[in-house]
């Protein structure tokens, strides 16, 4: 009776160290993608009067069939990245909270029909952030993506040069971005995708009660100071140059929504004319034109979660079908999970990875 025991054990102990064994091979055998960071000069974002260089670094993820298929075509995902980040933090050039290639290591290695290029501008400027909108101050951010890097990626890599097979998405900025963008253009993306995306409805300002990162920003007058100020009172100055640009008001060359003091309604205005969902309306038809459209946020991330429900209920109010979900987290807690599980599945639903003959 020992013996059969000892003989059972030993061979469960056998099968497992082999099953492990196995378990270990498969997650090294993960097949990894490479990362170009390039340069890219955008015309559009020539004499911007921030002096934010015209070349722009691009992270390009290749995946891992790239290198071994050299006839093969892919589908282009363009990602922006959020306020205060770059292209090198989310490609792991420098240390960030979330890097991308692993991630779209794992999902390309499970599903390797769906392979995709991933490309990444730059948008960090003098104030952090560009806000992906044309503007004589910061440059013509919309359409250096939509025009400008769109041509570059197709001409120098392997793409489908079709919108089809183009997606967009982005981060907070970025999922801000996206939306302004792919609403503009739906002749070059098809597929859009927002992940916690900011500033797409107006923020209530009392206007008896000028807020204290208004008041700061009224009294800085040099960039070091404005660089050095709290995240509130930067990110005033990045919508101000975004948004309410003014070629005729050094050293920034904007003009803030407070001054000497006192709100000023007619910058307000211009801010509101730039969210999405004030505008919403006037590009229902370029929407519809859209092959998918999704987006979400953390439940912690509380404005931003209204804002998307509020998108939500318009997109239904116009019966276009969309991707919603508000899930269990915060601002970025979660936003590496959901690009692996949801975002690049989304893609690979709704983009097309093969040429379309044109009638």
């Amino acid at each position: 009776m020992k013996k059969c025991t000892f003989h059972f054990t030993a061979v469960l102990i056998f099968s497992l160290l082999v099953f492990s064994g196995q378990a270990c091979g498969q997650e090294k055998h993960i097949s990894k993608g490479a990362v170009k960071r390039i340069k890219v000069h955008g015309n559009l974002l020539e004499g911007n009067l921030s002096h934010d260089s015209a070349n722009r670094y691009v992270s390009v993820y290749l995946p891992a069939s790239y290198q071994t298929n050299s006839t093969k075509r892919y589908p282009v995902v363009y990602f922006l990245h959020g306020y205060t980040d770059d292209d090198a933090k989310f490609y792991g050039f420098t240390k960030h909270w979330m890097v991308l290639p692993p991630i779209l290591d794992t999902a390309f290695t499970s599903d390797a029909a769906h392979e995709m290029i991933v490309v990444t501008p730059d948008a960090y400027t003098l104030f952090q952030g560009s806000m992906y909108s044309n503007s004589i101050t910061t440059g013509n951010w919309e359409d250096f993506v939509a025009k400008e890097l769109v041509a570059y990626i197709d001409s120098h890599y392997r793409t489908i040069a079709q919108k089809e097979s183009r997606g967009l998405c982005g981060h907070s900025m970025g999922g801000y971005g996206a939306l302004r963008i792919g609403e503009k253009n739906p002749d070059v993306f098809s597929t859009v995708y927002l992940l916690s995306p900011c500033c797409l409805n107006s923020s209530p300002i009392p206007m008896e009660t000028v807020p204290p990162p208004f008041l700061r920003a009224d009294s800085i007058k040099t960039t070091e100071e404005m660089q050095k100020t709290d995240f509130f009172t930067r990110i005033l100055f990045a919508s101000a140059a975004a948004w309410s640009p003014n070629p005729t008001n050094p050293p920034f060359y904007l003009d803030l929504p407070v001054k000497d003091g006192k709100l000023q309604p007619a910058v307000l205005q211009k801010w509101d004319a730039n969210r999405p969902l004030n505008n919403l309306d006037q590009y229902i038809f370029n929407i519809k034109r859209l092959t998918a459209i999704g987006f979400d946020a953390g439940t912690r991330d509380t404005n931003i979660a209204e804002s998307i429900k509020t998108l939500d209920s318009e997109l239904n109010k116009y019966s276009i079908k969309h991707s919603f979900e508000i899930y269990e987290g915060d601002h970025i807690n979660r936003v590496a999970e959901r690009i692996g599980k949801k975002m690049l599945s989304f893609f690979s639903e709704n983009l097309s990875f093969e040429q379309i003959k044109k009638k």
